[in-house]
């Protein structure tokens, strides 16, 4: 089936399912604007369409997929060409994969992040595998966790999300399924049988109810507490003040990794995540986007990709270099209306 994406995505009708698969194996499956625009295509088909049951997502290679294209990003950015109308179309596939009316499901066997998260994460039956890996990790890279991230990490319990969120650390199937991230989890080598399955019965619930496969969590108790004691702060400050009067491991491990990432990233996905704890799928979608066009006017997101890509494993220098010397006047530009640019859903 032809909805686009040339050699990066492939779409196949099978028995009930409409099957989707992220086909750029050497690059991680980085979500390029051709893939955004062929899954959109596909999903608007296959709603209309009264022969497909569930939509299935899944990846070729090692990795579901690594997030965006960033290095194109960096690259059209620095050339004064920011790629807005690609994250405009990556953020409206976002808000459709929200709300589409059908099964949507994902199969995530290896890394996923940023991009990745927005075309699997929003979807009703979300699948990890023992080799499944999730991560957030965008303020390392001087940005902030964006494709609905701000409508996914506030509902994970125990301030998880913000911990997630402002960290980027990496987890794995069993605390994604214990917070809630994952929805199911199963065994590597039954992902097979589980898409025959899914295609010849087209009843996700009882099918991922016979692979289903226990996954332990992976973080001890002592450390959810930790977590949920500083990552629920009423501000960024006190987050930092509650981990700095803290003598545990865990704390100063941390504040280490804190002090790595982009204050003004830091600072704007703390407000980002305690703001979409209220909010619609559309609005956070809209709030992200306002984000997204000051990130792309501004230093640190390029700073960023040049000391993690460009320069490979140098030490990004931020403006501010201190969460002490960030403004808050310039915090909250970054959620100003955009007047007649906002995202249009």
């Amino acid at each position: 089936m032809d909805f686009g994406g040339d050699d990066e995505i492939r779409f196949e009708r099978t028995g009930s399912a409409g099957i989707v698969t992220l086909t750029r194996p050497k690059a991680l499956n980085a979500v390029t604007h051709k893939m955004v625009g062929a899954l959109s295509r596909a999903l608007e088909a296959w709603q209309a369409d009264r022969d497909v049951a569930l939509v299935v997502v899944k990846a070729e290679g090692r990795a579901f997929s690594a997030g965006g294209d960033i290095l194109h990003i960096y690259e059209a950015g620095r050339a004064g060409s920011p790629p807005v109308d690609f994250f405009a179309d990556e953020y409206r596939l976002n808000a459709q994969i929200a709300r589409f009316p059908k099964p949507y499901v994902s199969l995530i066997d290896g890394i996923v992040m940023g991009g990745g998260v927005g075309i699997s994460f929003h979807g009703s039956h979300r699948v990890m595998t023992e080799n499944a890996q999730f991560a957030m990790p965008e303020v390392g890279i001087g940005f902030f966790p964006d494709v609905g991230g701000s409508h996914l990490l506030p509902d994970l319990g125990g301030y998880f999300g913000m911990y997630l969120a402002l960290t980027g650390d990496r987890i794995r199937y069993g605390d994604a399924l214990w917070s809630g991230l994952a929805t199911h989890t199963i065994a590597a080598d039954g992902q097979i049988g589980l898409v025959e399955r899914l295609c010849e019965t087209g009843e996700p619930e009882a099918v991922l109810r016979g692979f289903f496969h226990p996954a332990k969590r992976e973080t001890d108790r002592e450390t959810l507490e930790a977590i949920a004691l500083h990552f629920s702060r009423q501000s960024l400050a006190e987050i930092i003040e509650s981990l700095e009067a803290d003598t545990s491991e865990f704390a100063a491990k941390t504040l280490a990794t804190l002090r790595l990432r982009s204050p003004t990233s830091l600072a704007v996905a703390f407000r980002q995540i305690r703001a979409g704890l209220t909010m619609s799928m559309d609005d956070c979608m809209r709030m992200e986007f306002r984000i997204l066009n000051r990130m792309l006017a501004g230093r640190d997101f390029y700073e960023g990709i040049r000391a993690a890509i460009i320069d490979k494993g140098s030490t990004p220098v931020w403006q501010p270099a201190r969460l002490a010397d960030v403004d808050p006047a310039e915090i909250d530009r970054y959620f100003q209306t955009l007047g007649d640019r906002e995202l249009a859903l």
